[in-house]
């Protein structure tokens, strides 16, 4: 098997560079802005800035007050982060555009996603400070993130493929259970999303709003989907495996394993400790990472290389054995 290399082999190295780097950063900051929303949350500074896109009436920059401490500075810094966030998405579209058209239709088309959720994703910021931290558009604002994490890691991990049409590059069975898969990691991740939305983390000092659910039965419901999630995770093993798929699957499947196990111990943790801000934080950053393991996983099983290069094309395949 050939090695797989950054973006176009015909760029020159270092321009190869800056556009892999372009779109790692896209990917990290993707991650990092559910990190730091999860921090607005956990400091109740949802609405330390009252107005949009003014912190407050008058003044677009926070100033501060005894009584609301460095809330308004937190909120603010979030939706600075937005602005980084458009930034590199527009780069990402400037590079494919300018130097990655030749990965196909679906590539291109992929390289808008980050540029149009993320501007739904500033107007749709709006509409949750002008309702009060609404709990529902709180938790639309949540969901849309890991979308754009998921998208951003199959960029990424696009980049290091060949410019060829999609093929299956592990046995036809890893796909069949991958998708409930991928499913089923999106249920989970809305289920944790209510979950929050019942419990004491509404995100403002002042006036919480939460969704109607009772918070243990909610989070008893999103652990049964996290089981759920496991069983499918270990078929998906259990194909790649039998079927000695190739190292670059096992090696993502590796990774999403490390990140689920992590996920179950921190959710029962902290909610067997009284949802501690500490271990609540880690959670919504493992969520990010979660998504990103489920869409690298997917794009695993497959390959753009032409025939004869990198992975081989099916399950058939004397390459795919290997």
């Amino acid at each position: 098997m050939t090695a797989h290399t950054n973006a176009p082999s015909s760029l020159p190295r270092e321009r190869k560079r800056r556009i892999t780097a372009i779109f790692w950063i896209n990917l990290a900051c993707q991650i990092g802005i559910i990190a730091t929303g999860g921090i607005v949350r956990l400091t109740k500074s949802g609405l330390g800035c009252s107005s949009w896109p003014h912190c407050e009436p008058g003044e677009f920059t926070p100033r501060y007050h005894p009584e609301s401490g460095l809330r308004p500075f937190i909120e603010f810094g979030n939706r600075a982060l937005t602005l980084v966030l458009l930034v590199f998405a527009i780069l990402v579209l400037v590079a494919t555009y300018k130097h990655l058209r030749t990965k196909g239709k679906g590539f291109v088309r992929l390289s808008w996603v980050p540029l149009i959720l993320t501007v739904f994703q500033a107007v749709w910021g709006m509409l949750v400070v002008y309702l009060h931290l609404h709990p529902f558009f709180v938790s639309v604002h949540f969901i849309v993130s890991p979308i754009l994490v998921a998208s951003s890691a199959v960029l990424v991990y696009r980049l290091y493929e060949g410019n060829g049409s999609a093929r299956l590059a592990v046995n036809r069975g890893a796909q069949f259970v991958y998708w409930p898969l991928a499913a089923v990691g999106f249920i989970v991740l809305i289920l944790g999303t209510l979950t929050t939305g019942s419990g004491p983390h509404s995100g403002d000092a002042n006036t919480p709003q939460r969704f109607p659910f009772n918070p243990a039965k909610i989070a008893w419901l999103h652990a049964d989907f996290v089981w759920l999630f496991c069983g499918l995770l270990l078929g998906v093993a259990i194909v790649l495996m039998v079927t000695k798929a190739h190292a670059r699957s096992k090696r993502a499947l590796a990774a999403l394993t490390i990140v689920t196990l992590l996920q179950a111990v921190i959710g029962y943790i902290q909610y067997f400790t009284g949802l501690p801000e500490a271990l609540v934080g880690l959670h919504m950053l493992g969520a990010a990472l979660l998504s990103a393991g489920i869409a690298w996983l997917g794009a695993s099983l497959f390959t753009w290389h032409p025939l004869g290069e990198g992975t081989a094309p099916d399950d058939h395949s004397k390459e795919a054995q290997r």
